[in-house]
């Protein structure tokens, strides 16, 4: 399904280099929500409206000290 982007979806795609679809999940796992935001220079509820419309779910875990994670991408 092809999602049709805002102009300033499409400015951030361009200056980042990269889709949002590729681009948001590594830098919501690596930073977080808000630090994302912030690096893209729009507020946290325009990205959950993107992280919504293009259909990328966030899942929060907690971890017990020495305990690991591994995401596995199908």
């Amino acid at each position: 399904m092809m999602v049709r982007k805002t102009r300033k979806m499409t400015a951030v795609e361009d200056r980042f280099g990269q889709s949002l679809e590729k681009m948001l999940p590594e830098m919501v796992t690596e930073h977080g929500l808000s630090a994302t935001a912030d690096q893209l220079d729009v507020s946290k509820a325009t990205l959950a409206y993107w992280l919504l419309k293009l259909g990328i779910h966030v899942r929060r875990v907690a971890l017990a000290p020495g305990e690991t994670l591994e995401v596995k991408r199908a």
